[in-house]
Parts: C-alpha cells; sequence; structure tokens
C-alpha cells in the first residue's frame, strides 16, 4: 500500500539508532500518572455515547490545545446489538466522539499513537447482572493507563523538533467492537494512509503481568528490529521489564485494524500470553483477587482503590516503564539520522 516515497521515509525511519537525552526536570511517567488517576477519578463509565465520554473527549482535546497541538474532535454513530434475558435481541445507536491531536514536522509523512478512551458498554442483561461495564467502571487499567501515559508523550514531545509529524488519536466505541478504528480508517484520504510510516497502540497497561512490545501481524521484520526489538533494546539499557511474542506474533490472526489494513504496527499491553489460550486475553495468573486472571471490564477490580490495595506500585511502575522506553524511541524514529 505504500508508495516509493512512503517506502524511502521508511528505510530513513530504520536507519536511526541513537538515544536522544532527555530532561530530568520530570520524572518518567509521573504525569502520566496523575492523569491516569485523575481521568479514572473523575471520569468513570466513559461509555461510547455516554455524558461522561464526552466529558472526557473535551477535556483531553483541551489537554492537547494547552500543549500545542492542532486538536479537533470527531463525532460518529455506532451501532450494537442489545441482547435481553429472554433472547431477543434489540438494535442501539450511540454517537461516540473521538479526539485527534496533530504536530507538524518537516515531512507529511507521519507516526501516529492510538489509544481509546472509552469503558465497557454493558450489551446484555448478563453483563448487567454480573456489573460488567457501567456507569462505576472508572477503567484505570482499560484505558485510562493507555490515555495517561500518551498524554505525557504528548506533552514531553511537544517540545521536540520533528522531522516526521505526529498524530495523537483517542478513539471511542472501540469496546463496541473496535468501531472507532473503523471510522477512523473509512475516514483516512489516501494521501494520509499512504504517509503513515508507523502506528503505535497503547492499551491496558498495568494489571497484566508483563509489558509486551509486539509487532503486528503485517508489519515487515525489518520494521519490527527497529521498532519492537529496538524498544526492548531501550528497556535493557535502563534495566527495565519488557517481554515480546518476537516472530510468534506473526502466526496470530490480526485483530487490530489498523494491522488488517496494513499498516506497520508497534501494539503496547500487559498482559500474559502464556497463559489460558495464548491468546493474551488473560492478563495474569489467576489469584484470590483476580480469580479469572483479568479486571477486563469489571467495575469491582478495574478502579484505582482496589489496583493500588492489590497492586501496590504497579501504577507508577508501569507508566514510568512504558514512557521511559517510548519517549526515546517515538522521538529517534521521528528524527532519524538521514
Amino acid at each position: 500500500m505504500f508508495s516509493r516515497l512512503c517506502l524511502g521515509a521508511l528505510a530513513a525511519l530504520l536507519s536511526c539508532g541513537a538515544v536522544f537525552p532527555l530532561s530530568a526536570a520530570q520524572q518518567d511517567g509521573q504525569f502520566a500518572e496523575q492523569q491516569l488517576r485523575h481521568i479514572a477519578t473523575y471520569f468513570p463509565g466513559r461509555m461510547a455515547g455516554s455524558p461522561a465520554e464526552m466529558l472526557t473527549a473535551d477535556y483531553l482535546q483541551r489537554q492537547f490545545t494547552e500543549m500545542g497541538y492542532e486538536s479537533n474532535k470527531r463525532t460518529f454513530t455506532a451501532r450494537y446489538q442489545y441482547r435481553a434475558q429472554n433472547g431477543r435481541t434489540t438494535p442501539h445507536n450511540v454517537t461516540a466522539t473521538s479526539v485527534i491531536a496533530a504536530k507538524a514536522g518537516d515531512a507529511p509523512q507521519q507516526i501516529m499513537i492510538v489509544t481509546h478512551a472509552d469503558t465497557y458498554l454493558p450489551s446484555s442483561d448478563s453483563d448487567r447482572q454480573h456489573n460488567l461495564g457501567g456507569l462505576t467502571l472508572q477503567g484505570a487499567d482499560d484505558n485510562a493507563s493507555g490515555l495517561g501515559v500518551m498524554l505525557e508523550l504528548a506533552q514531553r514531545l511537544s517540545k521536540v523538533p520533528l522531522h516526521y509529524s505526529l498524530r495523537f488519536v483517542v478513539l471511542s466505541a472501540e469496546e463496541l467492537g473496535q468501531r472507532g478504528e473503523e471510522d477512523y480508517l473509512a475516514r483516512m484520504k489516501p494521501e494520509e494512509k499512504k504517509n503513515t510510516l508507523l502506528v503505535i497502540s497503547l492499551d491496558s497497561l498495568i494489571v497484566g503481568d508483563k509489558l509486551y512490545f509486539d509487532s503486528g501481524s503485517n508489519t515487515p521484520e525489518a520494521v519490527a528490529r527497529q521498532t519492537r526489538d529496538r524498544a526492548l533494546a531501550i528497556a535493557r539499557l535502563h534495566g527495565l521489564a519488557a517481554a515480546t511474542n518476537g516472530k510468534a506474533v506473526k502466526a496470530l490472526p490480526a485483530e487490530d485494524l489498523f494491522d488488517k489494513a496494513g499498516f506497520p504496527l508497534l501494539s503496547l499491553r500487559a498482559t500474559n500470553w502464556d497463559l489460558g489460550k495464548h491468546d493474551g486475553k488473560q492478563q495474569r495468573t489467576a489469584s484470590r483477587h483476580f480469580p479469572q486472571g483479568t479486571s477486563m471490564h469489571q467495575a469491582s477490580l478495574d478502579n484505582l482503590a482496589f489496583l493500588d490495595r492489590w497492586l501496590p506500585g504497579r501504577m507508577t511502575q508501569r507508566t514510568r516503564t512504558a514512557v521511559k522506553i517510548l519517549l526515546p524511541l517515538i522521538t529517534e524514529l521521528a528524527n532519524p539520522k538521514i
């Protein structure tokens, strides 16, 4: 899908190597954790189309604008089926809101950092009976953690000169079957698709046993080496815990729609690929506090008080690790040695 111009830019991107020095004025991950806690506390129940989701979108746009980015909101209609206890399904429509922020570089090619803001929207009577999703779900892990890390990256990168442009994309209706990705991809113009060198996805960074840097199933191995493997090298340099599926991810079906569309992808997510069905859905070893090995969509588990009690210090550790690896990685990818 890439033109010769885009392939040439990719080649330039792959030639980079050095880690740029970072300012010591701000502790890595501190702003990310502050934002994670703020969003989880003040915007619980961020279900697609809900008042909390719209307020979150307003908050995020304001944050990006104050950092100096060009930012806008984008609404779209998402449709889903609700299943009643008697088995009857009824269609529902919601108006979801995504947020986009951009900073132009010297070249038109761009690196996209993508995450989602919405929390789980109950789609059945069974979901409600089991307290899945709903108004009380803080979604600290899924996905205030991705939002927090994105906002710190945006804050720190706003002061960095860029060769390639940066675009931060906060999607909604991801919990409705990736409707946000569908909408964003459908609206991408051919020129923007051609100029997108890499998509970096951030999702659920706290609860999982390990923090994985994985490439998309359609990502060229040369790109994987300079993104996924480079991230792991930065982690080793700083003595940080990071994991990957390596080439094994190639054998898995593409689930990310940006991956399916053919964009090079670097995914950052905390889970444990060695457990369950080896599909990454079981986040951690099952225990008394996490009996299913996951906190996904569970209001009683995916909240600040519970995670602070049973995973003390984890939010600080993971936000710090994610920023300490991604910030130099994105900085050097956006400013290759040409």
